[in-house]
């Protein structure tokens, strides 16, 4: 199973405002399993960013 993020685990916690059921999630989707960071933006979190923008200014 795959998992993308483009968030690291710490902000997490304002999506799941809970924080033992947030350590609860993190440790059983990383449990046994490799992280891979790319350190690479994400393409479509920019071109959202970027359409909202053009839609705010335009």
């Amino acid at each position: 199973m795959a998992i993308a993020s483009n968030e690291s685990f710490s902000p997490w916690t304002e999506t799941c405002t809970d924080p033992r059921l947030c350590a609860a999630i993190v440790h059983r989707l990383t449990f046994g399993g490799n992280i891979i960071e790319t350190g690479t933006d994400s393409y479509r979190l920019a071109h959202t960013r970027a359409r909202t923008e053009q839609r705010s200014t335009g």
